[in-house]
């Protein structure tokens, strides 16, 4: 064969591999892109990448590449099914992961509460109508506080996951142990009898009793309250049995401490706690829904004197679900117990503030002055100082139209935070009076560490003072240094004219109480009453 005929064969034979790859790739491409095109949720990937793939095939063989175009379309094929598995695992590890955070705590790799609770609800329906008996434990650490506030959060962690290690190692796998929130547990012991439940409680216990944690160079003893309740065909829902434990373990914390206690339906420590937390539900709803009011009572000077300042002292109430107005006694014990206290304290703040704002322009040039009650919580938060501050910038309202109060005990038990910020927020303009003055053990001692305006007369000395003459003379002793040390009196609980007549002897100056006035709504807030003129 002469050299043109093998260049023109040469030729040939390359162009009848172009003609098939032009023949094969572009209508693959075509299809590919048109059915891409169609906006498809499946296959639309697979179509485009299908086309690209003939595309660069054919593009190839006009290069002069040496490759099969159906080689080439497999290998496409086979690496988008390889993606394509990946993507499905990974996609499936993903959301196991996700689904595993959703019902676990990440600190102790434990069931959280919400699974918890899910739990509960399911054993308690397949549990109806059988006579299989189960036991809950809610559980508390004793004097956790201690090495998460001397050692920090990070020792704290390490403390709870080294407890979670110890009790998990003597449960069953069949039990459900769960981190509840903060250092509580929730332990359920499946197919379990009470008496079994309280001897496997009980070693559990007695196993946290001699458990040390050691952090750096210190050791720390910790313990643990238990609270039991049974579940079997009876128990009626997943709130009252979570109710019960925790109605149990908290007066197994009030019984001492590193205890377990029963429920029992008659206890009387038990449906006390449990009334409590039903009030603490109930508070919670009322601040949500604004039924929280303040009600003011007149502080009167004993010597009348039409010029000087009108005193008040502002007391909150609340507004149950029927309208009913209920006294501070009956729910502020459980908000106390509860830590609900800043949360209030706040809401009366900024209610007070705002309504003292629009009440005072009704004295026109006479002043006047509100009390408001500081918790101990609240003396203890760090945000209470710059919280007044605010409300006081936001209503601008006159400092000096506000008195706060703190009692005896309260300063006593706090002294060094309460003389701080008595301090602060005297140097604004606010006033201060200690409540409650006489019922601690070391009053004169302390009283010279707060610089307060007044004394508030506990009003158990001063309600009986009429008929009891050491009560007249603890009345008496305490006025005295009170004028001592330039300040003045407030006797609370005054009742009748007896006891007023003595205050006036003895030289107290103001008086509280139903023989002065009884307290009345402030024009502010929800209207559950016809407003009362805070003044007559």
């Amino acid at each position: 064969m002469g050299l043109t005929s093998a260049v023109a064969n040469a030729i040939g034979r390359r162009a009848a591999a172009v003609s098939l790859a032009v023949s094969l790739c572009l209508p693959l491409a075509y299809c590919g892109v048109r059915y891409a095109a169609t906006g498809s949720n499946t296959g639309g990937d697979e179509a485009l990448l299908l086309a690209l793939a003939a595309l660069v095939l054919g593009c190839g063989t006009l290069a002069g590449l040496r490759l099969s175009p159906l080689g080439a379309l497999h290998r496409a094929l086979s690496a988008l099914d390889d993606e394509r598995e990946r993507a499905v695992v990974t996609a499936r590890d993903m959301a196991r992961q996700l689904s595993w955070q959703s019902t676990h705590d990440a600190l102790t790799g434990l069931v959280n509460r919400s699974e918890f609770e899910r739990r509960l609800e399911e054993l308690i329906r397949v549990t109806a109508g059988t006579e299989r008996q189960h036991v809950l434990c809610y559980m508390d650490l004793d004097q956790f506080k201690i090495p998460n506030d001397t050692c920090g959060h990070v020792a704290g962690d390490e403390l709870l996951r080294q407890v979670t290690t110890l009790v998990q190692g003597r449960i069953r796998e069949s039990d459900t142990l769960a981190r509840l929130g903060g250092d509580e547990f929730g332990l359920v012991l499946d197919g379990c009898s009470l008496e079994k439940g309280r001897e496997v409680c009980q070693a559990l216990l007695d196993a946290v009793s001699v458990f040390r944690f050691s952090w750096e160079d210190r050791t720390f003893t910790v313990g643990v309250s238990m609270g039991l309740v049974r579940i079997d065909k009876d128990t009626v829902s997943k709130a009252a049995l979570l109710s019960a434990a925790d109605a149990a373990c908290y007066t197994a914390k009030e019984g001492g401490r590193g205890r377990l206690q029963t429920y029992e339906a008659g206890d009387a420590n038990i449906a006390r706690r449990q009334q409590e937390m039903d009030w603490v539900a109930r508070i919670t709803r009322a601040m949500d829904e604004n039924r929280l009011l303040l009600h003011a009572q007149e502080c009167s000077a004993i010597v009348r004197d039409d010029d000087a300042a009108l005193h008040f002292e502002l007391l909150v109430r609340m507004v149950d679900e029927e309208g009913n107005i209920v006294a501070p006694g009956a729910f502020l014990p459980a908000a106390e117990r509860y830590d609900l206290m800043p949360s209030i304290d706040r809401w009366v703040i900024e209610a007070a503030f705002r309504a003292i704002t629009k009440v005072i322009p009704h004295f026109g040039r006479r002043a006047a002055m509100f009390a408001i009650n500081l918790s101990g919580a609240s003396i203890n938060a760090d945000y209470l100082i710059d919280f007044v501050k605010q409300q006081t910038r936001a209503y601008g309202l006159d400092p000096r139209c506000v008195c706060f109060e703190i009692t005896e005990t309260v300063a006593v038990n706090h002294l060094r935070r309460a003389a701080h910020i008595v301090k602060e927020l005297k140097s604004m303009g606010f006033r201060f009076a200690l409540d409650d003055f006489g019922s601690g053990m070391s009053s004169f001692a302390y009283l010279k560490n707060l610089p307060v305006d007044y004394l508030k007369i506990d009003g158990g000395f001063v309600r009986e003072m009429d008929k009891d003459p050491v009560s007249r003379s603890m009345v008496a002793a305490i006025n005295q240094i009170g004028h001592a040390m330039g300040l003045k009196t407030i006797a609370e609980w005054v009742e009748n004219e007896a006891v007023l007549d003595e205050l006036r002897e003895i030289g107290v100056d103001f008086a509280q109480g139903y023989a002065i006035g009884r307290p009345s709504p402030l024009p502010d807030g929800p209207v559950v009453a016809a407003p009362q003129a805070v003044v007559a």
